[in-house]
């Protein structure tokens, strides 16, 4: 019974931290947003972090309606970071 209480602690702690993660990549896109094109593309990298821990953290949970966001999400900054630091 421990071993199993301790189990879901973990579980439920590595939730948390995914999304405070998160959380504070997805803020900092949104603070670079607000500095201007200087901070591009720095920008939707932040932004690119904070959908990928979001995205493990929905496939944790098996919260569909998140997972769909996250893949526009994910496609929309992947093709922002191409032509940033690419083309």
């Amino acid at each position: 019974m421990a071993v199993r209480l301790q189990l879901g602690m973990m579980i439920k702690d590595t939730n948390e931290l995914l999304q405070w993660a998160g959380a504070v990549f997805i803020i900092a896109g949104h603070s670079l947003n607000a500095v201007g094109p200087a901070a591009y593309p720095y920008n939707i990298l932040a932004f690119f972090l904070g959908t990928i821990l979001f995205l493990i953290w929905t496939l944790r949970v098996n919260n569909r309606p998140q997972l769909l966001v996250n893949i526009v999400a994910l496609a929309i900054s992947t093709t922002g970071l191409v032509r940033g630091f690419i083309l």
